[in-house]
């Protein structure tokens, strides 16, 4: 009997957890081209972003609470971040309505 629901929840967990496959990248890209978010972890009061779109970005930073403490909108590639203090953040970047989010760490 035991066998019997072993299989049975076996079989059931097989067909009820099947994933679909992915969509291939060449037809969907939700990232920006060429992102790099540069020095990191950052020393300074400036953090670089650049791209293929070098556009007008919206940034946001969180902290590790998920707490906005930066807003930003930069036409150039330079970000000043002086009013951080030292530790673990969230950097999301967006840039034509694609959207990055990186790691980045002030020290």
């Amino acid at each position: 009997m035991k066998i019997l629901y072993l299989t049975s929840f076996l079989f059931i967990s097989v067909l009820g957890f099947a994933q679909d496959k992915a969509s291939s990248p060449s037809t969907f890209s939700p990232e920006i081209p060429n992102f790099k978010l540069y020095p990191n972890p950052v020393y300074g009061d400036a953090v670089y972003i650049t791209s293929d779109f070098n556009d007008i970005k919206i940034i946001t930073v969180y902290d590790v609470l998920g707490e906005v403490v930066l807003t930003d909108r930069i036409s150039t590639n330079t970000l000043n971040i002086s009013q951080l203090v030292p530790g673990v953040y969230v950097l999301q970047v967006t840039e034509r309505q694609k959207v990055m989010t990186r790691k980045l760490v002030v020290k």
